[in-house]
């Protein structure tokens, strides 16, 4: 299996894929209905949708198991299914893309708030330790610990990850609130906050998705490459700020084009890995696909 440092220092900069929420729903995910349980029960659309990403041009095809600890399991009564539904997620997506292309197991929040009293340390350790060591029994060549806004949970994470798996990890946090000093997590977490105690905690990628477009973002990995400018850094913006329309549906206004057209900018930033993230589909990932090609041979 490939491995996913070895590969950026070979490639330089690689693309990864973009979102998947809306193409589960899209293939029948009903409300309330857990996306990860689809490993299990519909396995053939799970694959479906990662095959779909390589054939888009992705160097990076994540697992469908973003809520897979046992904490957001339980709200669909499968906590106890927690082995089983991670190591089919990585094996579905492994299945999918065939050996040579890189399996990037997801990893979310547990929605657990440490300084609340929600949960102890250990717990969310042993919790992402778990979710970590069925990702890679199932063919997982890295994880990423994504869409993180506390820093004590994203550093258990890490840590579990680190110390329970041969995996690489990638921390990506999300920065949402545009502050005079820059952006910050909803946690008040500064991208140079974040590099440091992702780094303290054995990350080998930093990194930011969601909540921005591809034009904001550029900001955010400006500032962590500042802070850590030899740490390769991953990108996942969304295709631009969520948009209300009238019949309550919601849309993203970043075309494939216009998400294309970023890409020299984030490279520019220092962005090694570039992706999508909510609003994102195959379209934009084969014109970010074009836009690192394009500039891989200047």
């Amino acid at each position: 299996m490939p491995n996913l440092l070895t590969t950026l220092k070979t490639k330089g900069i690689l693309v990864s894929d973009g979102g998947w929420g809306s193409f589960l729903v899209a293939r029948g995910l009903k409300p309330g209905e857990s996306p990860e349980g689809w490993n299990l029960d519909h396995p053939d659309e799970v694959r479906d949708i990662a095959r779909m990403y390589a054939g888009a041009g992705a160097d990076i095809v994540l697992t469908n198991s973003f809520g897979g600890t046992r904490f957001k399991l339980e709200h669909y009564g499968l906590a106890d299914r927690v082995g089983e539904i991670n190591q089919a997620a990585a094996a579905l997506s492994r299945e999918a893309v065939g050996p040579d292309k890189i399996v990037l197991a997801s990893m979310g929040p547990t929605g657990k708030i440490l300084m609340m009293g929600d949960v102890s340390e250990a717990e969310l350790y042993d919790a992402f330790a778990e979710q970590a060591i069925a990702l890679a029994a199932g063919g997982a060549d890295a994880a990423t610990v994504e869409t993180m806004s506390a820093l004590d949970e994203a550093a258990a994470a890490v840590r579990a990850v680190k110390q329970s798996t041969p995996l690489s990890i990638v921390a990506s946090f999300t920065f949402d609130t545009k502050t005079p000093q820059g952006y910050r997590t909803m946690m008040g977490v500064s991208p140079e906050e974040m590099a440091e105690a992702m780094l303290d905690a054995g990350a080998d990628v930093l990194g930011a998705n969601c909540s921005l477009g591809s034009g904001e973002i550029v900001e955010v990995i400006a500032a962590l490459h500042a802070a850590a400018p030899d740490v390769p850094l991953i990108v996942h913006p969304n295709a631009g700020r969520p948009e209300q329309q009238p019949d309550g549906s919601v849309a993203y206004p970043e075309t494939p084009a216009c998400m294309a057209a970023n890409v020299p900018a984030l490279i520019a930033a220092g962005a090694t890995i570039i992706g999508g993230c909510c609003g994102t589909g195959p379209d934009h990932i084969r014109a970010i696909r074009a836009a690192v090609d394009a500039a891989l041979v200047r």
